[in-house]
């Protein structure tokens, strides 16, 4: 197997983001993700993997590239990594300059990782380390909070749980405060919330709720390199979703764990903020350029690290 380095990954995302930045706030949604989508394929090309895209931007009736299922270096030879990406995770925030956008890419080897197929949502439950084993996915909420608080030594009133603000998590909201917890809501950010809940003293005791399919498996990839806990449970959303889940026999009462998700020890993750948010800052104007920040998870990063980069204008 060809040799990869998380550092070498930072390219990708840095050329991503970087690219997405021209088009924050200025509500051109597919200009940006457009620019996005070309910047990290090309930078990828010029990396020279062999891999196979497993979730890449959609299928390929409906992205040029990244699509799921492309195949980059030469087809010829077997495929040495297989990817998973998202070059601008928050895309619909970013076009509204809202936080937490970030590019995202993770590798492993061919065959180690889930794939979910048709199932486009999934719902989550993300700890950090010490309450690894600790916290049953399948138990009610305030028995996950009881559980979490034991294991990190703290009062259920001092445990804050991270949860995307839609409106299919009012009652879970609901039930997490009514537990006695607080509750930190952000439109967006499902992969910065996974990491900021399996990170200890970020702020974020834990992840709860339905996210993206392609974003829980980029943050049950860094999650699992950094010692911390992660569960999900298919939770198609759409109609058309079910369908397709129901159709391939997917199983969706049943909750999955790291075991079945991530099967290797050599899944490298790596992420540039474009927006400033809970995990990473974004894309800063400086004189003559500007500063980018990348977090690289797995290999000679372990645990994690945090990296700045700056750039010339031009």
């Amino acid at each position: 197997m060809s040799q990869l380095r998380a550092y070498d990954l930072r390219g990708a995302t840095e050329s991503a983001a970087r690219a997405a930045y021209e088009g924050i706030g200025r509500g051109d949604l597919a200009a940006a993700d457009r620019d996005a989508i070309a910047a990290m394929h090309q930078s990828l090309r010029q990396l020279g993997l062999a891999a196979m895209v497993l979730i890449g931007k959609g299928p390929k009736s409906e992205t040029p590239v990244l699509y799921h299922g492309e195949r980059l270096g030469d087809s010829a030879r077997p495929a040495h990594w297989d990817l998973v990406l998202d070059p601008m995770e928050g895309t619909s925030f970013l076009a509204s300059g809202m936080t937490n956008a970030m590019a995202c890419l993770a590798v492993a080897p061919p065959g180690t990782l889930f794939d979910p197929g048709p199932a486009f949502f999934m719902e989550k439950l993300v700890v950090p380390p010490a309450a690894k084993g600790k916290v049953d996915p399948t138990a009610p909420i305030k028995e996950r909070l009881r559980d979490l608080g034991l294991a990190l030594n703290k009062p259920i009133d001092q445990l804050v749980i991270f949860v995307l603000e839609k409106p299919r998590h009012r009652d879970l909201v609901v039930r997490i405060q009514t537990a006695g917890a607080r509750v930190s809501q952000y439109p967006a950010g499902d992969v910065a919330g996974s990491l900021m809940a399996s990170i200890p003293q970020s702020g974020i005791d834990a992840m709860m709720g339905t996210g993206g399919s392609p974003e829980g498996l980029l943050a049950a990839i860094a999650v699992k390199n950094m010692g911390g806990d992660f569960f999900c449970r298919l939770d198609p959303l759409l109609a058309m979703e079910r369908k397709a889940v129901a159709d391939a026999g997917m199983d969706t009462e049943s909750w999955l764990g790291l075991d079945r998700l991530v099967r290797t020890d050599q899944a490298l993750f790596c992420a540039t903020g474009i927006t400033s948010g809970l995990l990473l800052d974004g894309i800063r104007p400086e004189s003559g350029g500007f500063k980018v920040q990348s977090m690289l998870v797995g290999g000679e990063a372990q645990p994690r690290q945090i990296l700045n980069s700056w750039f010339a204008k031009g």
